[in-house]
């Protein structure tokens, strides 16, 4: 997680949470125009299109007050869903033994991409299982990951 992500997570975590959701996760793409903030919320009960309003007025007051960013950007607020993103260890561990879909800022075992079946994951690697090979990847190397709509077991 990059130190702005970061910095980001800190300062609007209290405020998903004021609003009754959880802070799923961020991502932030700076070097898009204007940049792109998406931030993932979530909740037992689901996210409705008028959750993710409501959050992105909270949100985006606070943004304008405390200026994180200080170039133009647009504000994504949004649930997860089906093919979930996954940013933290936890979330990883509790998706073991679902499909996944990995994608690497850097190639390990020669590879940038991976679909499999998430074998394991810990603090700093995950384990995926592709086409009958375990690979272990590091967390530091991932771009994106997201959960795949195809349930425990997807290979």
């Amino acid at each position: 997680m990059s130190e702005q992500v970061e910095q980001l997570r800190l300062l609007l975590e209290p405020v998903v949470e004021g609003q009754g959701f959880r802070l799923w996760g961020i991502e932030h793409h700076p070097g898009s125009k204007p940049q792109m903030l998406r931030i993932y919320i979530d909740a037992d009960a689901g996210v409705t299109v008028d959750d993710c309003a409501r959050v992105s007025e909270q949100v985006s007051a606070v943004l304008d007050v405390e200026e994180p960013i200080r170039a133009d950007y647009t504000l994504e607020v949004s649930s997860p869903g089906i093919e979930r993103p996954l940013f933290t260890p936890e979330q990883f561990r509790a998706y073991v033994g679902h499909g996944v879909k990995v994608r690497l800022t850097w190639p390990e075992h020669g590879r940038r991409n991976f679909r499999g079946r998430l074998l394991s994951a810990d603090d700093t690697m995950i384990e995926v299982a592709v086409d009958g090979m375990a690979y272990e990847l590091p967390l530091s190397a991932i771009h994106n990951a997201r959960v795949l709509d195809d349930g425990p077991g997807a290979q």
